[in-house]
């Protein structure tokens, strides 16, 4: 692992690939800055080394070249504030006047550069500008997890130019540390936790944690693909007509692994998509036509939630229903609770994904959990088990 901890970085320029794509208000001004917030402890500990800084981040996706609503100045006015130094900024790209402050940074300094995704060639790679990046600094450290799946220049092409001085921040190595530690430690009994809406989505993490897990909880929209291939009446749930062959392979390579397979046995139904529709607890495998499950029921939740509490290794990627809407957001809460209170007597609990992390926040649990990981894509291959080519280029 090269981590940035036993390495002073005195004297030094570093370059370091920060994820500060966050949203903004109406004003202008950076809304949620819990990415930033993140960054912090591997900034400061490169500054109070006596380094320069030289910060990189994308902000949306801008189609090419500069943008002003993807400018990234709202963030260098709220990192100002957080790191108690003027953090340098122009909202240009590369020009001469940027080049001259990069090359005047003293230690301590910090400068963010422009949205990077205005650079030409930041996304497909490009050696040019991976080159003319390295020319002002002399180390090179990642901290943006949540870019790592992608082989863009400032995640990944930029460490060959620092093939003695590259390594991971704190965040990055927090989250590897965390993951293989879901993907590579066997403490049993290990459930996983895999929702949302469709199989197709989520059958490489699922293939991948069967060797590993003794629990698999499926639920969400994707839980309907499954029992419908079990022969099940699901209405007019949402489910994957090309999937359920596949469906039906899952089942199989679970039971001849051994995993406990848990599938929504009853579930909240409405007349509608909408929060306002008329509802009725149901079997899962017999829902009216006419009527879609949008919820774990009550007893299917008490079952997970007794499943989780008795875990000493819960992974939990999907919400277990369409949880944005009051009315079936009753089985994502209990879940979370469940995985809070496993955490609480003992139990090692990952979150990730963009709904799970949410629902915790918004139940405001992530203080309860072992793990939130702060990358979506980026986390969902990793348990796929890909390589991911932002830590393969740190490592190599």
């Amino acid at each position: 692992m090269k981590s940035i901890k036993e390495v002073s970085f005195k004297g030094k320029k570093v370059l370091v690939r920060v994820d500060f794509n966050v949203p903004f208000n109406d004003q202008g001004k950076v809304s949620d800055d819990t990415r930033i917030v993140a960054a912090l402890p591997t900034l400061k500990k490169l500054i109070n080394d006596g380094a320069a800084l030289i910060l990189m981040s994308h902000l949306g996706r801008p189609k090419g070249g500069f943008e002003p609503k993807y400018s990234l100045a709202p963030v260098a006015e709220n990192l100002s504030q957080h790191l108690g130094v003027k953090v340098g900024f122009e909202a240009e790209v590369l020009t001469e006047k940027v080049q001259n402050q990069l090359r005047n940074l003293k230690a301590g300094e910090v400068y963010l550069l422009e949205n990077v995704r205005f650079f030409e060639g930041e996304t497909k790679g490009d050696e040019a500008l991976a080159k003319t990046l390295a020319s002002f600094a002399d180390a090179y450290v990642n901290d943006a997890f949540g870019s790592a799946h992608r082989r863009h220049t400032s995640t990944a092409v930029l460490a060959d130019y620092f093939p003695n001085d590259k390594y991971l921040g704190y965040l990055m190595e927090y989250e590897v540390v965390n993951l293989e530690r879901a993907l590579k430690t066997r403490e049993n009994p290990y459930t996983a936790v895999i929702g949302g809406a469709k199989v197709s989505s989520k059958i490489d993490i699922i293939r991948n944690l069967i060797p590993k897990v003794d629990n698999m909880i499926i639920g969400g929209g994707m839980s309907f693909t499954f029992i419908k291939a079990m022969g099940g009446a699901i209405g007019s749930s949402l489910y994957e007509e090309d999937k359920l062959d596949l469906a039906r392979e899952i089942i199989n390579e679970m039971m001849r692994a051994g995993v406990n397979l848990y599938l929504p046995f009853d579930v909240v139904a409405a007349d509608k998509f909408d929060n306002a529709a008329q509802t009725q607890i149901v079997s899962a495998d017999a829902i009216p036509e006419g009527w879609m499950g949008l919820d774990n029921g009550p007893k299917s939740t008490a079952k997970f939630a007794q499943v989780l509490m008795s875990s000493r290794m819960i992974l939990w990627n999907g919400p277990m229903g369409v949880f944005e809407m009051d009315n079936f957001a009753q089985g994502t809460k209990a879940v979370a609770i469940a995985v809070a209170a496993a955490g609480v007597g003992g139990a090692f609990t990952a979150i990730g994904g963009g709904d799970s992390v949410a629902a915790i926040n918004k139940y405001n649990l992530a203080s309860m959990m072992s793990y939130v990981s702060t990358g979506g894509g980026a986390m969902l291959e990793y348990l796929e088990g890909k390589t991911l080519p932002g830590i393969e280029a740190i490592l190599n």
